[in-house]
This record gives structure tokens, C-alpha cells and sequence, in this order.
């Protein structure tokens, strides 16, 4: 069989936001069969044999069969590489971690090119798979050896590096299924949920409203036991030393057994338990003062390490931590049974996606010093049987939620009110978490800002916690959403001259709005670049600005095709014309129906208490009234036009001319609305040709912003047509 050529990836293009494909972001790729494009799949000797082996999950793709199995069925009837290429990609997704369930290809007016879209939650990562699904299918069809597990690897590494963090992303996910939208704004976990004035923001689990104050006296330990204890909360009595001779003092003055540990460490580093010998604290110390800037010995709690979550004053979740052991065979080191009996359970590993951490005693001094205590090192033998305590602290995986007390759980959010942490990790040491402290003699040991969520929402043992959804509570009330007013303008004839009306007059109904459009981006009444914003990088700066209010944006079909739309829905979309046609052949976007497709994306993100304003006039854009979640307002000069008659007479909005005036209609009931004549009057005197329709479609989306007709009317009096300039 001689080698097929390469399909060619003509071009890659992300589109961030809801495009003519899908609501969501989506990386869509030209593709140039070549030869191939006469060799679809059942026509490729042995090809749907070798794919399904290297991929044997594509069993479970539906495609457009609708059932499992149903894209192998395409396989066997024969379908093109394009759409192969996409069910590659999306399974190398959906083994990397990141499950992808839509993807489409169509082809283009040009032989053996096609477009092949597919869902993309993160660019970075979408085009590392499609580079890897690019390979793997080109090996397949050649019968070439290809490593899917190194492939898949290398998905999930780019995964691990550009996507949110595991609490991050339950964060967001949360926030997504209350229909809060969410803009990442770093490489990172910096957040921001809602979209403008009414956004917050977040950094994995601290908020905008953690305290920085309050951050500071947490990562002070010694601070915060002594306010802890000062509101009465239970505290192990302790003191800061310098030196270990100092710490071995503190130490029988406490009384023995003492916890040595950093004041200002993490995540359990650099503390060391129940220490009873001068030389064990001794050299406590010496691990403890290379993790913080002092050193504090305490009197040593017995019981088992606990980790509360505390999120808006209430607790939400718990965990229990475990001691670490291993069983000496009298033939492997210490290292190895680490190695063999602990480091084998699947819940460990390296990356945030395990509940527990790999222990590696060369990155861990408190192991060894344990060892060390037990009269062993890591290459010690021990002898069958013998038990060996490992790790005392820093397995904090069982759910134990269902078993706080009410007393419990009154002292921890006490605790973290105290510091002033509006989301807490409290670590709490007692013996029964059911039983009140003052019963057990346990205590709070740590309060910790930016705790982390994954021991919550994927415990080793016990029920996950739906910590995010928590966190999302407490951000916004029940009835919020996050969402400010945004109105969508889709057009090619007028549209700058629609959204800067529009923007005047939420201006004047006391909004402070942020306009893109062509005349350029406006923060209020001030223009603050004067280049063409009507595009999606000028709408997203709008959304991340907590100034605006309300947001007006200019969307031509160029715009949606190029990147999408910069926001995930709309309270009003208005549609103008279809005379685009002829512009995007760029795009492939040669006749009314394709078009359409593009253009219908304004009115698909209308939300369900939203509105569509649709040109009457256009009978393309008469048949989008359909797809609107919420209501439509047609506009036509006629007020005989036969959409808008048979629309009032079912109840619907309407807005037409009459007598140079704008008119609103509401099923039979008309109210005259602005004067247009002398508005257009003053378009003409100041040298700028705006038809009619263009004046009756900003009236029209005012209107459907809930903007009432008499400020309509002032508003257009007063608008100076000289100031667009």
C-alpha cells in the first residue's frame, strides 16, 4: 500500500465565544483531504480495524446515528477523515480528563476541504489534541506504529498546565449550573464570575472578599492562637523559641509529649508530632526552622488530624486524616515499602486529581525523623511484621461531615470568623469529631486562608461534598446571577448607529453602560479608543469592567465568524439585514442560508426573560422569531407589513412608523413614541446618511430593554447626531 499524504490543516481558528456551531468556545480547523478525499474509511484496507483498536472507547460515540455504536457504524458504511479526525480528537479529550461531546464537520464550496469544529473548553489544550488526533489518524490510515498512551500523556500534561486547577473548576462549575457566567483572567485560577458590576472573583478558594488582613494573622500561627483563645476557643497551650535548647525547655514546661512545627508554614510542612526526647526535639527544630520564620513548640493533642471547611460561617464539609504504616517482610528497605505497600494506592499521586500525595522521603524531613525515632533509616530492612509508622499527619482524605457535632462545628466557624477568613480550612485535632472538644480535650490547631477543596469533592474514603456549590452561595444570593443588561447587535448596515442611540438612552435611564461598536469603545459618554471595537476583544474588556452596568455591542457576521460572540447571552439580540452576503467569502459564506446560520447565533443566546428585535421587512430574519428562548419584537416603517399584524394580533410587540413618529404597539394598544423625522433631520444636517430603519431599530430594542417610551421620546430629542463623529 503506498503511503498517504497528509491531510493538511489549512487553518486554526479558536473561537471563544458562541459561534454559528455551538454555544460555547470551540476550536474549528480547515482541513485539506488531498487524495484521501477519495478514499473514505470503508475504502482504506484494514483502516476501521487498526482505529478501533488504538481507540476502542469511539465504540461509545453516537455521531449522528443517535445510538452507541452509531459512529462505527459510519466507519463501516464509509465516511470521510475530516469527520474521523474529529471523533479522534474529541476521544483523546475524553481519555486526557477533559470529557467532549460535540464536534461537527461540513464541507466547503472547495473539493476535499472541510471544516471540523469541536468543543473547547481551554485553547492551549485543544490544539495539543488536535496535533496528537492529527498523528495518530495519519498512522492509522498508513499502518504506521503510534503510542496512544504517550499521546494521551502528552494531552493530559498540556491539561495539567493550562487548565484550572480540580477546585477551581468545581468552583465554576457550580457557578455554570446556576447560569453564572465565568471569565478566566490568568494562566491560572484567578476568576471572574459575572460579568461586570455584578462579578466577583476568586483564586481558587479565597474570594474577593477574604481579607488580606485576615490572610496575614492565619499564616501567623502564634497570632491566631491567641485570638483564638481569647474568644474561647480550644488552643494547645505553646510558645515561640529561637533555638532548640530553647525549644527543649518550652518543651518540659509544657509537659511532654510537644508538637514542633513552623508559624508560618503550609500543608504540614515541617511538623513533627508527639515528641517525648531532647534529641528528637532538637532536631524538630532544626526541620521546623528551615520551613518558617519561627518555631513553635505546643503541647501535643492526641487524637486524629481534621480538616473543617468553612465557608460563609457555616461548616460544609469535613475530612479525617489517617496515619501512614507500612508491614516490614524482612527482605525490602524501608524506601521500598513505601514504595509497595502505600504508593500503590490508586488515590496517591503527584497531581491535584489525587485525594492523597506519594509519599517521597527525600522531599519530606519529618519522615525521616520519624524513622529516625524508631531506630531506622530509609535503607533499613525491617524485620517481618514489624510495623512501621511512616507519616502521622498529611492524609486528610475520609469524609467525616455527616459525624461533626453541633459544638464542633460552633467552635470552628468561631474560629474562623475570629480571624476574619470568609472561606477557612480549620485544622482541628481531637478523638471522636462526634463528641463536643470539651469531652474529648481536642483543639484547633490551625486556621488556614485558601484552603484546599480536592480532599472535599474526591475523599479516599467516604461521600464528596459539594464544596463549590457552597462557595457559589455564599457569592451570590439565590436570585442573583451575576448577569448585567446586554444587548447584542447583529448587523451590516447601521449597527454603530443602533448601539450608540441605544447606549444614550441607558445612559439617561441611569446606567452606567459600556458600548463596542464601530465608532469604537465607550465607557459611559466618554470614548475611550476611537478604533473599531465591534468585535470580541473589545466586548470582553467591557464584561471584565466593574464600572459597567450595562453593556451595548456591535456584532457583524465577520465577528462571529472570526471569534465568536463575547458573551454567553444576551437580554436583548437584534438581527437588521442579511446584506452581509457577498462580504464572507472568506468564510465560506456564500449563500442566505449559511447566513442565517451565522446571524441566528445573536438571537440563540437571548435568555428566556430576554428579547429578539427583528427587522419584519426580512423574511430570513422573520423565521429566527422561532428560535428565541424569550420574547420578539418585530419593526417595520408599514404598520400593515404582515409580520407585524399577524404578531400584535397574537398578543405580540411591534414597532412602526406613523406620521414621522415611532409607534409602539402591544398587541392592539399603540403609544406614540419618539419623533423620527426630526431625528433623521438631524442625521442629514450633520452629514450623516442613516435610513429610517435604522432609527425605528434602536427605538424598537430600546423598547425591549424596558426603557419607558416617554424617556424614549426625551431621549431621541436630545441625542446629537454631531457627537459620533
Amino acid at each position: 500500500m503506498s503511503r498517504h499524504d497528509d491531510i493538511k490543516l489549512l487553518q486554526v481558528n479558536y473561537l471563544r465565544g458562541p459561534n454559528m456551531w455551538t454555544y460555547r468556545p470551540a476550536l474549528e480547523t480547515w482541513l485539506d483531504l488531498g487524495t484521501l478525499e477519495d478514499h473514505p474509511s470503508h475504502l482504506l484496507p484494514g483502516f476501521n480495524e487498526r482505529l478501533t483498536q488504538r481507540l476502542p472507547a469511539l465504540i461509545e460515540h453516537h455521531c449522528g446515528v443517535g445510538e452507541r455504536g452509531g459512529f462505527l457504524e459510519r466507519l463501516t458504511d464509509g465516511t470521510w477523515m475530516g469527520h474521523v479526525l474529529e471523533h479522534v480528537v474529541i476521544e483523546l479529550l475524553n481519555l486526557s480528563g477533559m470529557p467532549t461531546g460535540f464536534g461537527q464537520t461540513r464541507s466547503t464550496s472547495t473539493h476535499g476541504v472541510y471544516r471540523m469544529v469541536f468543543r473547547a473548553r481551554d485553547e492551549q489544550v485543544a490544539r495539543c489534541a488536535l496535533a496528537e488526533g492529527h498523528a495518530l489518524l495519519m498512522a492509522t490510515i498508513n499502518d504506521e506504529p503510534f503510542d496512544v498512551g504517550a499521546a494521551v500523556a502528552r494531552v493530559r500534561d498540556k491539561l495539567d498546565d493550562c487548565y484550572l486547577g480540580p477546585s477551581t473548576a468545581a468552583i465554576v462549575a457550580a457557578a455554570t449550573e446556576r447560569r453564572i457566567p465565568h471569565i478566566r483572567l490568568n494562566d491560572g485560577n484567578l476568576v471572574q464570575l459575572g460579568h461586570g458590576a455584578r462579578q466577583r472573583r476568586i483564586w481558587t478558594a479565597e474570594t474577593d472578599m477574604t481579607s488580606a488582613i485576615a490572610e496575614g494573622i492565619a499564616r501567623d500561627k502564634d497570632l491566631t492562637k491567641s485570638l483564638l483563645k481569647s474568644v474561647g476557643v480550644p488552643v494547645p497551650e505553646g510558645v515561640a523559641v529561637k533555638t532548640a535548647e530553647a525549644a527543649w525547655e518550652a518543651a518540659q514546661d509544657l509537659g511532654l509529649p510537644v508538637v514542633v512545627k513552623p508559624s508560618d508554614g503550609n500543608h504540614g510542612r515541617g511538623v513533627t508530632l508527639d515528641l517525648r526526647k531532647q534529641d528528637d526535639v532538637a532536631a524538630a527544630f532544626h526541620v521546623a526552622d528551615k520551613e518558617g520564620s519561627e518555631v513553635l513548640v505546643e503541647r501535643y493533642i492526641p487524637g486524629n488530624e481534621h480538616r473543617l471547611l468553612v465557608v460563609g460561617g457555616q461548616v460544609v464539609a469535613a475530612a479525617r486524616g489517617d496515619e501512614a504504616w507500612v508491614t516490614g517482610d524482612g527482605q525490602h528497605t524501608v524506601v521500598q515499602l513505601i514504595d509497595l505497600q502505600i504508593n500503590t494506592d490508586p488515590r496517591r499521586g503527584t497531581t491535584e486529581d489525587f485525594p492523597l500525595n506519594r509519599i517521597d522521603i527525600s522531599e519530606d524531613p519529618v519522615v525521616l525523623l520519624d524513622l529516625q525515632r524508631q531506630g531506622l533509616g530509609p535503607t533499613a530492612v525491617p524485620a517481618a511484621g514489624q510495623r512501621v509508622l511512616i507519616q502521622r499527619n498529611g492524609n486528610v482524605a475520609i469524609d467525616c461531615t455527616a459525624q461533626v457535632h453541633a459544638d464542633v462545628a460552633h467552635a470552628v466557624a468561631l474560629a474562623a470568623r475570629t480571624i476574619g477568613l470568609d472561606i477557612a480550612g480549620v485544622d482541628l485535632v481531637c478523638e471522636d469529631i462526634s463528641r463536643p472538644l470539651s469531652e474529648t480535650g481536642g483543639a484547633i490547631v490551625e486556621v488556614n486562608a485558601g484552603p484546599g477543596l480536592l480532599m472535599h469533592l474526591k475523599p479516599a474514603e467516604g461521600m464528596p461534598q459539594p464544596v463549590g456549590h457552597a462557595i457559589i452561595d455564599h457569592l451570590f444570593a439565590s436570585e442573583e446571577n451575576g448577569r448585567i443588561p446586554i444587548v447584542g447587535v447583529a448587523a451590516s448596515q447601521g449597527g454603530k448607529h443602533i448601539a450608540r442611540l441605544v447606549a444614550w438612552l441607558l445612559h439617561l435611564n441611569g446606567r452606567h453602560v459600556g458600548l463596542a461598536c464601530g465608532d469604537g469603545l465607550f465607557l459611559g459618554t466618554r470614548r475611550v479608543e476611537r478604533r473599531n471595537s465591534a468585535n470580541w476583544a473589545a466586548g470582553h474588556r467591557l464584561l471584565m469592567n466593574r464600572g459597567v452596568d450595562a453593556m451595548v455591542a456591535e456584532n457583524d457576521a465577520a465577528s462571529i465568524l472570526k471569534d465568536g460572540l463575547a458573551y454567553d447571552r444576551c437580554h436583548v439580540g437584534v438581527v437588521t439585514d442579511m446584506a452581509a452576503l457577498g462580504q464572507l467569502d472568506a468564510f465560506d459564506v456564500r449563500t442566505e442560508d449559511q447566513l442565517f446560520k451565522v446571524l441566528r447565533t445573536q438571537i440563540d443566546v437571548v435568555l428566556p426573560d430576554g428579547v429578539a428585535v427583528l427587522n419584519a421587512e426580512q423574511p430570513k430574519l422573520v423565521e429566527m422569531a422561532p428560535l428565541c428562548d424569550g420574547d420578539v419584537v418585530f419593526y417595520a416603517p408599514d404598520a400593515g407589513n404582515e409580520t407585524l399584524s399577524a404578531h400584535r394580533a397574537n398578543g405580540g410587540r411591534a414597532v412602526f412608523l406613523h406620521g414621522g413618529a415611532a409607534m409602539l404597539a402591544d398587541g392592539a394598544s399603540e403609544t406614540s413614541g419618539a419623533n423620527l423625522d426630526a431625528l433623521h433631520k438631524r442625521y442629514s444636517a450633520a452629514g450623516i446618511d442613516i435610513d429610517r430603519r435604522t432609527l425605528l431599530a434602536a427605538v424598537a430594542t430600546a423598547w425591549a430593554m424596558n426603557i419607558p417610551p416617554e424617556l424614549i421620546s426625551a431621549g431621541l430629542d436630545t441625542f446629537v447626531p454631531e457627537l459620533t463623529h
